[in-house]
């Protein structure tokens, strides 16, 4: 028998998911045909829509596998840049020399036409924007102007498939009938229409790519086959042909509400690990070494263009699933609980200095997008404290305009309370020094319960404690 202060085999979700191998490519070079029908060992022309973060590799993606791809996209600065085989793209590792390579071998052009593009396609990738109204309901503006401008280009066996994360039964509801009324084409007959979620995480996207399962359903039978048969010649992985569209659809919302409902779980546990005076992630361990538990970390909030966004896609068909819609209730409300802690710890915020670091929604992604540093800013404010921030991806003007001052990395300052909202590991390096007045840590993501603190700092994290953050005899996973 083993005697342990902590599990030998845990499975931690803290810093992004768990990811299997990468598969190796397994493609010959290609037959071009025209038109492409689905044989396999064949490519032919495809249209990407919406080349950014995530469509411009995968127009990358399709050309490194021998079909000619055309990006489409509104920006014309977006289109110049692809045209001249670079990437406006500069997060993503690997992705400007991909551009370069196949724009090199003309199998990669830009245009804002999207129509013009679509008429000499075989396959058409849709992947722009479905947020989210004031009223928390689809915003459908970005993608039916998208459906739109190819509508004029579709042609009988063109396949259309939406990548975009859609509410179920949009693809086959929404946008074939959008489609049929606009070129008097029939779906499932003249033109063929799928849906195959995006499931990529930024700064991995190729090789998310070459590893996570494509999943892909169509409206019909035979949409389903060219649209798998179509993934099946440019990717690496496994490719999934579900029963239907409807079957895809729900399945990646299913999948980023999981996250977002256990998320909310692990905050929900935090909360009562702070009454007990216990390390919610001792126990998160302890209780991830029996197989059927995998519990996320808990945090400040959930941000990103998903995880707070598409649980809202699943109720805005259905309202009455309690679970999901408490579970987005308690993330939003953690900026909420973060500002009461601060307030009791210094005795009120008006007037009070206070620092935030990590703006992004996520370390290492200079992406805003439901970011809970906004939240956090604008609560604070309300509350009196002087906000100032520092994110080392953001210029001065970005953080102005999330309504902070400029926190200048490295000098000292009068803060009484610093924040982290994300767990860049800069914030490892902070030289408490420059803090004469610092009186709170509030670690937002838990990242820095390891680090050494001046006597007179006081440390709370998300459901760890000041008196559990560092037992002698216990490091958490990854350190």
């Amino acid at each position: 028998m083993t005697i342990v202060t902590r599990p030998s085999r845990v499975v931690s979700l803290l810093g992004g998911s768990i990811t299997p191998p990468v598969n190796p490519c397994t493609h010959g070079t290609p037959r071009m045909v025209n038109p492409w029908t689905g044989e396999p060992g064949t490519a032919g022309r495809a249209v990407v829509v919406g080349a950014g973060k995530m469509g411009l590799p995968l127009a990358v993606q399709f050309a490194r596998h021998g079909w000619t791809v055309t990006a489409v996209d509104v920006n014309p600065n977006v289109v110049a840049s692809i045209n001249e085989g670079r990437s406006h793209v500069a997060e993503e590792p690997g992705l400007a020399e991909a551009v370069a390579e196949v724009h090199a071998v003309g199998r990669l052009s830009a245009t804002t036409d999207a129509a013009a593009a679509t008429r000499e396609a075989d396959v058409v990738v849709l992947i722009v924007p479905v947020m989210l109204d004031d009223a928390q309901q689809p915003d459908y503006r970005y993608m039916d102007s998208a459906v739109d401008s190819i509508s004029g280009g579709v042609h009988s066996g063109v396949t259309i498939i939406f990548e975009t994360t859609l509410p179920v039964g949009d693809t086959r509801g929404r946008f074939a009938p959008r489609l049929e009324a606009a070129t008097g084409l029939q779906a499932e007959t003249d033109f063929f229409v799928a849906f195959s979620p995006e499931r990529l995480f930024s700064g991995a996207v190729f090789a998310n790519l070459a590893t996570y399962p494509k999943l892909v359903g169509g409206i019909g039978p035979e949409s389903g086959r060219r649209a798998a048969n179509f993934y099946d010649s440019v990717l690496d992985a496994e490719i999934v042909a579900m029963s239907c569209s409807e079957a895809a659809e729900f399945s990646k919302i299913a999948d980023t509400t999981y996250r977002d409902v256990n998320i909310a779980l692990a905050n929900d546990f935090a909360r009562y690990a702070d009454r007990v005076g216990v390390d919610i992630q001792e126990v998160i361990e302890g209780a991830n070494s029996q197989p059927y538990s995998h519990i996320h970390q808990p945090g400040i909030g959930v941000g990103g263009h998903c995880i707070p966004v598409y649980p809202h896609l699943l109720l805005s068909r259905a309202p009455d699933l309690e679970v999901v819609a408490v579970a987005r209730r308690t993330n939003d409300a953690q900026v909420g609980v973060a500002i009461k802690a601060l307030e009791g710890l210094l005795g009120g915020l008006d007037d009070v200095p206070i620092l935030v670091l990590g703006l992004t929604y996520r370390e290492t992604v200079k992406e805003l997008a439901y970011s809970r540093a906004l939240p956090l800013i604008e609560r604070l404010s309300f509350h009196g404290a002087e906000v100032a921030a520092y994110d080392p991806l953001l210029s001065i003007a970005e953080i102005e305009r999330c309504c902070a001052g400029p926190y200048q990395w490295g000098q000292p300052a009068r803060f009484r309370a610093i924040v982290t909202q994300t767990a860049d590991n800069l914030w490892e390096s902070i030289d408490f020094s420059l803090f004469p007045e610092l009186e709170v840590i509030l670690d937002g993501r838990n990242s820095l319960r390891e680090i050494d603190l001046p006597p007179n700092v006081r440390y709370m994290g998300i459901g760890v404690q000041a008196a559990t953050r560092r037992r002698p005899d216990y490091a958490p996973a990854g350190k």
